[in-house]
């Protein structure tokens, strides 16, 4: 065999190894973006091999049930959320916090078909089930990790009376606000075009519960990094 023929031979077998990977490469990412249109009990398996011009049958044989593909999604998301949260512990002025909330959010409407249909999907799925409670818990610590943080570099006072529920009430507000948007403008809230206003505010919303316990030019910066999500409250 020729060199160049050995060598085609050899680029075949590596194509033929990285095909399908690539195919179901590409068919979670359509699949997300589909979910995260049009919710995900809305998009059929047959919605998603049309959408990438593929058989059914190609599609089953990288996904064999629609679970799968909303569980390699919820774990894609689960690895990505604890890379982030991971970062809470060196957190101590009021800017990183803000960075922080903005990643949370932005990975959070990455995967936002998740929070949109979270209730349903929790009662038919075990498998997302069990990770969620498990990521609740992270979120939990990490932003207990992020009050302690603030509260050690002295740009907020807390006790540990009043952190432990603060920390929860910042998880809820990351967990539900998108739910709060679609509830306040069902027609256009998770439309891509207002994703930053929407994020913005949720990042100020969970941050926003610190503003009696933050430092006065802690205070001041938060409400200036929010200036362009939030109309000013009264003093």
């Amino acid at each position: 065999m020729r060199d160049s023929d050995a060598g085609k031979s050899a680029e075949g077998r590596v194509s033929g190894r990285k095909a399908p990977r690539r195919t179901a490469e590409r068919i979670l990412e359509v699949t997300l973006d589909l979910f995260n249109r049009f919710g995900e009990p809305n998009v059929s398996t047959t919605l998603i091999s049309a959408e990438m011009n593929i058989s059914p049958g190609n599609l089953y044989y990288h996904y064999p049930a629609k679970d799968q593909l909303i569980n390699d999604l919820a774990d894609r998301y689960e690895r990505a959320l604890a890379e982030i949260l991971d970062t809470a512990d060196g957190i101590g002025n009021v800017e990183d916090a803000w960075l922080f909330m903005h990643l949370l959010f932005e990975l959070i409407w990455k995967y936002r078909f998740l929070y949109r249909d979270l209730n349903d999907l929790l009662s038919r799925n075990r498998h997302l089930e069990t990770h969620f409670q498990k990521m609740l818990e992270r979120k939990s610590r990490a932003m207990a990790a992020l009050l302690d943080g603030l509260a050690r570099a002295g740009a907020a006072r807390l006790t540990g009376e009043t952190a432990a529920p603060m920390a929860t009430a910042m998880v809820v507000v990351l967990t539900y606000w998108l739910s709060y948007e679609y509830v306040r403008d069902p027609r256009h809230a998770l439309e891509p075009a207002n994703a930053a206003a929407a994020l913005g505010r949720g990042a100020y919303h969970a941050l926003a519960l610190l503003l009696p316990h933050l430092d006065e030019s802690s205070r001041e910066h938060l409400r200036q990094l929010a200036a362009a999500y939030v109309a000013p409250a009264a003093d």
